[in-house]
């Protein structure tokens, strides 16, 4: 017999859309351990969403505008940014209705190279 074993660790990154929040499994959240706060972000025509960490660094020297800065909740399992307002673009560029406590599972990975976690909605988790 050959039996693969299970790890309690989950390996691929998943976001999961909320009416007002994306939630970051353990996987995804890991890479905003020591964010102080996010960019968000939508590509329109690939229909993606970028989530990128703020350092305190660069928070406190003022080089991204406040407006732009998003909190977010980090917590040993999961991670959390919540902002209405851009769900409800994301939705409308998806084509799905987050209302009625509605959520959404999309893979998240992260891209080294521009060192930001990319959501993609064209790619539900099953």
């Amino acid at each position: 017999m050959s039996f693969t074993w299970a790890s309690k660790k989950p390996k691929d990154g998943v976001a999961t859309l909320y009416e007002s929040n994306i939630t970051l499994n353990k996987a995804a959240s890991s890479h905003f351990e020591h964010a102080y706060n996010v960019l968000l972000g939508l590509d329109l025509d690939s229909k993606r969403i970028a989530v990128k960490p703020i350092s305190k660094e660069e928070s406190d020297i003022g080089a991204i505008p406040e407006e732009k800065r998003h909190k977010i909740t980090v917590r040993s399992s999961y991670a959390r940014v919540c902002n209405k307002k851009f769900l409800k673009e994301v939705a409308d560029l998806a084509k799905i209705d987050l209302k009625d406590n509605n959520s959404f599972k999309y893979k998240a990975k992260w891209s080294k190279e521009d060192a930001l976690l990319v959501i993609d909605l064209t790619q539900p988790e099953v």
